[in-house]
């Protein structure tokens, strides 16, 4: 029973391996990938060619020198450097073509994943999806950057792997079985006595050892997968938290955060060194008991078919042929017990990324709950919005806001209003009804993001920097109040860490101020800023859009901000509504 569930799994983490790396080999580099995968397949068939002929030559080799012939010695090393030559060509270029198909694959895979992943927003769905308990995968950074590395690295090797040990031993059975003769077999007394001739008896003894060294193997090892796979995610968890600290080193600067994310930081890695220090103890057993079984084979086809030599029924070249043919068959049939710590690193690795898979078809095939249309104007009908934790803060909103209208939201703190903004720029899950939106329109978030790199590019973002020239950038700066910026367009940086608070608002409002959309949708854009700072960004937005026909919505706290607004609703959260205040 345990046997089957095991032959269960087996089969059910290749199925699974196979869905991942099917797409690769049906896209439309598949003429490519089948040209690489034809070569190494060939090449892997010349290798184990080679290994037989080499077989050969340790008969007639041992044969010389046991009939001390010195000519037919001195022939066979030269045979032998020749027999040598080749095989070292071949597994080059084995290696070669074999690490070039890794790449082309890793380098598909990655590009069709961050595709997917970043594909209608699905990047920011799964996090959400994290962030109140869900079963998101973590860390898709470390899935996509090493997962996907291990992956094909892995799958490639341990296939080829298989493949050669399937070869190998189809090519040298039939030359053990030949030279292993009939061996008779003692018949205990109670069973009739007498002797059992067994063909191939050298074959059934190689037969005989893998399966067991095979069964022991699995398990010692057993344990090596759940342990390969949580390794992976604390190592990520580590590293991640380590990121976490320089994103957001000022604020922990300035509230002294150190100590306390040190010692945060020496609990993570204390997991990974715990985790780790199991998994080694699991693997020196491993070791152990493959080390023993790799040095008794060395031995044990000598033991086997000594009687034959002494006896004379054999020579010295033959009995060197047998123990290189078994070693060969018996090296094949321990393939599982060769590579089982890279089958466990891969097993755990196949299940972090079809978890990392399912969740990204999960998003793309998600029914969004409001139906968006384009439109010239912002209507919503039937409106319902839910925060994560399944508290509503709308019920049937019929919200409107026409060209030429200025809104601002308010209410208290934590009522609901950045999610309504997030609802309004069609990325918030939990929320169903009708939305109609116009398309020319830009969001300005409470954190803006500015990639690093130069400053023309953060400000241009995510356009091309080249789409706008040089005065149309440093006006868009001298509009956002930033005009000592308009002699650092070139300049190279985490403008995230270098710029203030205010300053990295003022940016995002000077993107706003360069693209030139009708609508704006700004959450909280100029709450670092000073009262004549505001007045004058706010005075450039509303300025923006009744010159091109549009509107604005804005999340505002001060009542200073009202007066560049011509409406404001009201968030009820105990109502789940919004009363209209003019």
């Amino acid at each position: 029973m345990h046997l089957t569930r095991k032959l269960r799994n087996a089969a059910h983490i290749t199925r699974e391996a196979l869905a991942l790396a099917k797409p690769y080999f049906v896209s439309e580099e598949k003429w490519r990938a089948w040209g690489l995968l034809a070569g190494i397949i060939a090449l892997n068939l010349a290798a184990v060619f080679m290994l037989v002929q080499i077989n050969e030559w340790n008969r007639v080799f041992y044969d010389a020198l046991q009939n001390k012939q010195a000519d037919v010695f001195w022939h066979q090393l030269w045979r032998f450097l020749w027999l040598a030559l080749i095989y070292i060509v071949i597994a080059v270029y084995k290696f070669y073509i074999t690490q070039l198909l890794q790449l082309n694959w890793r380098r598909w895979l990655t590009r069709r994943m961050l595709a997917r992943w970043l594909q209608a927003k699905a990047f920011y769905q799964m996090e959400l999806e994290r962030s109140r308990g869900g079963a998101s995968p973590d860390n898709p950074d470390q899935r996509i950057q090493e997962d996907l590395n291990l992956f094909t690295t892995y799958t490639i090797s341990l296939a080829m792997g298989l493949l050669n040990a399937v070869v190998t031993f189809v090519s040298f059975v039939g030359i053990l079985w030949s030279l292993s003769g009939a061996v008779g077999v003692p018949v205990p007394a109670f069973m009739g006595g007498g002797e059992w001739q067994v063909n191939g008896f050298m074959v059934w003894m190689a037969v005989l050892y893998c399966l067991v060294g095979s069964a022991i193997t699995f398990w010692i090892g057993a344990p090596q997968v759940w342990l390969n796979n949580r390794q992976q995610q604390l190592e990520a968890n580590f590293r991640h938290h380590m990121i976490r600290v320089r994103e957001h080193a000022e604020a922990i600067a300035l509230d002294d955060g150190a100590p306390v994310e040190g010692e945060r930081l020496q609990l993570r890695f204390r997991d990974v060194l715990g985790n780790y220090y199991t998994l080694i103890r699991k693997q020196k057993n491993l070791v152990w008991f493959t080390n023993f079984f790799g040095q008794a084979a060395v031995v044990f086809p000598f033991i086997i078919a000594a009687p034959r030599f002494f006896s004379g029924a054999i020579q010295l070249g033959q009995l060197m042929q047998i123990a290189s043919a078994f070693n060969q068959v018996q090296d094949s049939l321990s393939w599982i017990v060769n590579n089982y710590p890279d089958i466990a690193a891969w097993r755990a690795t196949t299940q972090r990324l079809v978890g990392f898979d399912a969740s990204l078809h999960a998003q793309e095939t998600a029914v969004r709950g409001v139906a968006v249309q384009s439109a010239k104007v912002l209507q919503t009908q039937q409106l319902e919005v839910d925060l994560p934790n399944g508290k509503s803060i709308l019920k049937d909103a019929a919200l409107q806001v026409l060209p030429g209208e200025r809104v601002l939201i308010s209410g208290p703190s934590g009522s609901g209003k950045s999610t309504l903004m997030r609802v309004f720029a069609d990325i918030w899950p939990f929320a169903k009804g009708q939305m109609k939106r116009p398309d020319d329109a830009m969001f300005i978030p409470q954190r803006p993001y500015f990639p690093d790199g130069r400053l023309r590019d953060a400000l241009a973002y995510p356009e091309s920097a080249g789409r706008y020239t040089d005065a149309a950038l440093k006006q868009a700066l001298v509009d956002a109040q930033l005009p000592e910026l308009g002699a650092r367009l070139d300049e190279e940086t985490v403008w995230n860490a270098s710029l203030s608070g205010g300053e990295q608002q003022r940016l995002a409002i000077a993107r706003v101020l360069l693209k030139r959309p009708a609508w704006v949708f700004a959450d909280e854009a100029t709450s670092a800023l000073d009262a004549p700072a505001e007045a004058a960004i706010y005075g450039q937005l509303a300025g923006l859009v009744q010159e091109r026909g549009g509107a604005m919505v804005s999340i505002a706290h001060r009542d200073s901000v009202q007066a560049f607004h011509s409406r404001r609703w009201e968030l009820d959260v105990a109502q789940q509504r919004i009363d209209a205040v003019t």
